[in-house]
């Protein structure tokens, strides 16, 4: 662990690509650890090949290696893999009023596109895991709901991605011009979610993105 904590200390130091000058006080201290173990681990990863290192008198110079990079990159993907696995949790608030509307507009074409009719309006979660609806949803294929025109009005495409929540399945839906920010996500189905599941604002819910 104190390994990787300094390897990741270097990278936001911008150990990459090129040698950046550290102190080793320095770097104990916003590690909280003792000089000695800073040398010490220091020494650990230049013997593994995992950084690169160029001392200049009092001066120490440092950069992390390719090999180290790649193993930054390969752990990378490993911590994304074991919790991104299309999980998110949200907690129940309540919309703006306006989801109704669009849902009873775009009703007809969801029920072709995704196999139900929508109940009319839409369950609103801030997302709390992960940062956000995207970091969840890579790797889904989105359902793209393509946009009309209706009384003169344009109504764009939207990106429905199928989800599970306690068993039901619906659909978080981000239209392409959307007031939402990516901790909002606003969820479809064929039934009142809040009804059926008994959610209040401030209920905490689970969804797994159906891939």
């Amino acid at each position: 662990m104190r390994k990787l904590r300094l390897m990741l200390l270097l990278a936001k130091k911008g150990a990459i690509g090129e040698k950046r000058k550290i102190t080793v006080r320095g770097v104990a201290e916003e590690l909280g650890a003792s000089p000695q173990t800073v040398l010490r681990t220091l020494d650990e990863l230049e013997g593994e090949g995992l950084v690169l290192r160029r001392v200049s008198g009092r001066k120490t110079y440092v950069e992390i290696s390719e090999k180290g990079l790649k193993f930054l990159e390969e752990l990378c993907d490993e911590v994304y893999d074991a919790i991104y696995q299309g999980i998110i949790i949200g907690e129940v608030i309540s919309g703006i009023g306006e989801g109704a509307y669009y849902v009873r507009h775009y009703a007809p074409l969801m029920e072709e596109y995704l196999g139900f009719t929508p109940y009319p309006g839409t369950l609103n979660l801030r997302v709390i895991f992960p940062k956000t609806i995207f970091d969840a949803l890579c790797g889904a294929e989105p359902i793209t709901i393509p946009g009309f025109v209706r009384e003169g009005r344009t109504f764009g495409d939207v990106k429905a991605y199928r989800v599970r929540i306690d068993g039901i399945e619906g659909a978080i839906v981000i239209p392409s011009r959307t007031i939402h920010p990516p901790k909002i996500a606003e969820v479809v189905a064929p039934i009142c979610l809040r009804e059926a599941l008994n959610l209040s604002d401030g209920s905490k819910v689970t969804l797994k993105v159906i891939k």
